[in-house]
């Protein structure tokens, strides 16, 4: 199994997620995680902060937008996708948004059995590195778990993908926004006894096989 689970973007490992992945493969971007960004917003963040699909392509990856909504109530158009793609990145924003997401495309029961059969690489920063936990449990002391969007369902999801064996959490000790929120979850978590891990922004959860590496950024 292959996993690039980022605090923030990329980190400090991209060469790492570029050998995971293989140099023109397909990437697909998830971003669902900012719907409830107004569309205007998103599109000047994308054009003047980061573009996560112009990166990747910059950087040697085939990588095309892939908007989960298009594909509510339609896993088997999604799993011919995700059948002819080699890397999954999820963005950063909301955790319990982009979970909706994968449920409601069915993404949730499709692609876990392509990344344990080592036929998808998973990645994916903040939100996308939390949703491969267990559960989301904690994570509501970062993100609104009830945060809605047209078209996503009102209840949220509070199973992850189960793709790591404990809970992660992003921003942590970090010169971010959410550094505060990720110190009271990180705290909570320890006192609830819930299994987790914590990110500096650069650092990544890499896998690639057996292990569950800790790949510390630059300080």
């Amino acid at each position: 199994m292959r996993l690039f689970l980022a605090s923030y973007r990329t980190g400090d490992a991209f060469p790492e997620l570029l050998r995971m992945a293989g140099t023109g493969e397909r990437a697909a971007v998830i971003a669902n995680a900012v719907d409830f960004v107004p569309d205007a917003a998103r599109e000047s963040y994308r054009r003047n902060v980061h573009d996560p699909v112009a990166e990747f392509r910059a950087r040697g990856l085939d990588a095309f937008d892939l908007d989960l909504r298009a594909y509510f109530r339609r896993p088997e158009a999604l799993l011919a996708v995700l059948e002819e793609t080699r890397l999954v990145w999820a963005t950063g924003g909301n955790a319990f948004l982009l979970r909706r997401a994968m449920r409601q495309s069915g993404f949730d029961a499709l692609a876990p059995g392509l990344i344990f059969a080592d036929r998808l690489v998973y990645g994916g920063w903040s939100a996308g590195a939390c949703v491969a936990a267990p559960s989301l449990r904690g994570l509501e002391l970062m993100d609104d778990p009830h945060t809605l969007a047209d078209g996503y369902d009102p209840e949220p999801v509070w199973e992850g993908l189960g793709l790591v064996d404990a809970a992660i959490v992003p921003h942590w000790k970090s010169d971010h926004d959410e550094a505060a929120a990720a110190d009271a979850c990180a705290t909570f978590m320890t006192a609830e006894r819930i299994p987790h891990r914590t990110l500096r922004d650069g650092d990544v959860l890499i896998q690639n096989g057996e292990i569950l590496d800790l790949h510390a950024g630059r300080p």
